[in-house]
């Protein structure tokens, strides 16, 4: 998800509260950041394997979309072709009888579609775009097909442990789905845990991850207010899994180093009425986390640490 764009109001950064925030994450990042200290010094190439787990297959994701400016909030309501993306059946494991929903950031076909997508919807608090292109790497790897494979990894790994999975797209419709659709999915689904996978577009410099964490917000169609707690306690455990599992640093440019942000003004997430948050995994534009974001390898890492958090959320 990026914050610039001609169709994006950049939000000011946020500075988050300390106390749990900081606390829950202040026992891993220390160690995570001298993983993020040896990977520096190595020139940053995440090409080095995977991350102790059994490799993933994944699908290869339906089309490219062209680079754009990043504006991360998906979609809403024209409601293209396209159902939200059943998992197999579950296997037994510690997670069965739990529904996870993952929401892969962006369809790889919203450039074919700019009136679609242009179109506002209803978030409560205001009125947004039903979704954007999402951005991409300098080279033209796009965000949409970032997700898209991360998600595929997850949904492997998840299904692993006994969970139903369904994602919000699968490439397998022509756009969005709105962003109010992509709340509404997980609403219907009564997922235990959703979680919104993104890739940043910020400026050149900026690095590192951060999840970002519904604030509370009672108005119109919104009311969040019932979420605010589990969906901390499930982007805490996330961020924290992350950094241990990738060795990623927290962002270095919003959430003043603890890789957690609170927003109000994303659809996705005022609109859910189930534990939800979004996942910004790096910076695409950027030439070291590009390198990171375009490593079937880190890919890998990434998905087994936003797995890990949320099979640790879902045990309690």
């Amino acid at each position: 998800m990026s914050y610039v764009g001609p169709d994006f109001e950049p939000p000011q950064p946020r500075r988050p509260r300390r106390g749990p925030l900081t606390v829950a994450l202040a026992a891993l990042v220390p160690g995570a950041l001298l993983g993020w200290l040896v990977y520096e010094t190595a020139g940053g190439s995440g090409d080095d394997g995977g991350s102790g787990q059994a490799a993933v297959r994944s699908s290869p994701p339906a089309a490219s979309s062209a680079p754009s400016d990043d504006a991360k909030e998906p979609g809403a309501s024209p409601k293209p072709t396209g159902t939200p993306s059943a998992s197999a059946p579950a296997a037994s494991g510690p997670l069965k009888g739990k529904v996870v929903v993952i929401d892969p950031g962006h369809n790889p076909g919203n450039f074919q579609h700019a009136s679609e997508i242009n179109r506002k919807v209803n978030i409560g608090t205001n009125w947004k775009e039903c979704d954007t292109t999402g951005t991409s790497t300098n080279d033209g790897y796009t965000e949409a097909k970032f997700t898209l494979d991360v998600a595929h990894r997850m949904r492997t790994l998840l299904q692993e442990q006994g969970a139903t999975v369904k994602l919000t797209q699968d490439g397998d419709r022509p756009f969005g789905p709105c962003v109010d659709e992509r709340a509404r999915i997980g609403n219907e689904a009564k997922a235990d845990a959703v979680v919104s996978v993104h890739a940043d577009g910020s400026g050149a410099g900026n690095r590192g991850f951060h999840v970002i964490l519904p604030g509370a917000v009672k108005s119109g169609a919104a009311d969040t207010r019932a979420i605010v707690g589990p969906s901390r306690d499930l982007g805490e455990r996330v961020a924290g899994r992350f950094v241990a599992v990738t060795g990623s640093a927290p962002s270095n440019y919003i959430g003043d180093g603890s890789g957690l942000v609170t927003r109000k003004d994303l659809g996705g997430l005022n609109l859910s009425t189930v534990p939800k948050v979004f996942i910004e995994c790096g910076n695409m534009r950027d030439s070291k986390d590009a390198a990171l974001l375009t490593s079937g390898a880190w890919r890998q890492k990434a998905a087994q640490g936003i797995s890990e958090g949320i099979v640790s959320f879902l045990r309690g």
